[in-house]
């Protein structure tokens, strides 16, 4: 694995849907390297720090062997790197083999899988397109989500590579698939599991939580 493109962006303002919007999303390459600190890149922004950026989301990763399903779904060749809203495009990053508490060494930070990313409606503002949340969620491909464990710094062409697996076998896309996937076998044990593991985001845990109590008052 190796970074394709290194994404960051100033906040903007949009409007949809006849209100003025605040969003982060909209990254575009930078050829200079990027600092990584423990809770965001230094020079990329984030309008809803509720649900952006944090010890948990401090760097998001898509990968470059996407873009070529998604210029086809969406019928847009022009689809640019950092269109996700990543902040780095990164060659052969597999979700299914991307594990949960992996770590992973990003330039000279050393980063670890905290989540996997669920889409907001500011990802169907960037891809001008309204049916694209429900598309990517279906897609079970949603990038990583990663905590920084060693702070350093990253740039375009950088190798990637899986420091520490995890002793398990809850990856990115496992987990969201088993809670988004009406029809994942057996998606309560992976639920269960995941719960069980010490890296897995708050934002998740809580997520998993709820989604397994209104299972059981069913």
């Amino acid at each position: 694995m190796h970074i394709i493109s290194t994404n960051i962006s100033k906040i903007k303002t949009v409007v949809h849907n006849g209100k003025e919007v605040k969003t982060g999303i909209f990254k575009t390459p930078t050829n200079e390297p990027v600092i990584i600190e423990k809770l965001n890149i230094i020079g990329d922004e984030q309008a809803d720090l509720v649900n952006h950026g944090g010890i948990d989301k401090a760097v998001y990763a898509f990968s470059h062997n996407h873009y070529d399903y998604w210029k086809h779904t969406l019928k847009n060749d022009d689809l640019a790197v950092g269109s996700f809203g990543e902040n780095f495009t990164i060659l052969e990053l597999d979700e299914q083999n991307i594990h949960i508490g992996d770590r992973i060494r990003v330039g000279t930070a050393l980063l670890e899988v905290s989540q996997p990313r669920v889409p907001c409606f500011k990802l169907a503002i960037a891809l001008n397109n309204k049916q694209s949340l429900k598309l990517f969620t279906q897609y079970y491909h949603t990038g990583v989500y990663f905590r920084v464990l060693e702070q350093g710094v990253a740039k375009t062409g950088d190798a990637v590579t899986i420091e520490h697996k995890a002793k398990h076998n809850i990856s990115v896309k496992t987990l969201f698939q088993a809670f988004f996937d009406k029809q994942y076998p057996d998606y309560e044990s992976v639920l269960l599991a995941a719960l069980e593991l010490p890296e897995l985001a708050l934002e998740w845990q809580t997520k998993i939580k709820k989604k397994l109590s209104l299972e059981l008052h069913k």
